[in-house]
């Protein structure tokens, strides 16, 4: 399987970003979709084609909700000056991978 640049240059300990997983799903698509490839590997890349689908899936939804709260917060008028220690806390993209 071939390796993007930006993947290489990330250490095991780094996160990476939406994006880089998202072009890390697209590429183990492609490859997937080769015909030569080995059933092992071509299971082994749907394995890790799952899991990163459902973290995206989990960063999405932390988005949607987020911008839910955005507008509603606008719709209501409310001030973003006052009362900051009330709102909720969105925790977009904290400890999971």
């Amino acid at each position: 399987m071939a390796k993007t640049t930006a993947g290489s240059k990330k250490s095991a300990g780094t996160k990476k970003t939406f994006e880089e997983r998202l072009e890390r799903l697209e590429e183990l698509g492609d490859e997937i979709r080769k015909t030569d490839i080995p059933l092992d590997n071509a299971i082994k890349a749907f394995e890790e084609g799952i899991k990163l689908a459902r973290t995206l899936e989990r960063d999405i939804e932390k988005i949607e909700t987020r911008i839910e709260i955005l507008m509603n917060g606008a719709e209501a008028g409310e001030d973003d000056s006052e009362d900051d220690e009330e709102k909720p806390e969105l925790g977009l993209f904290d400890d999971e991978e």
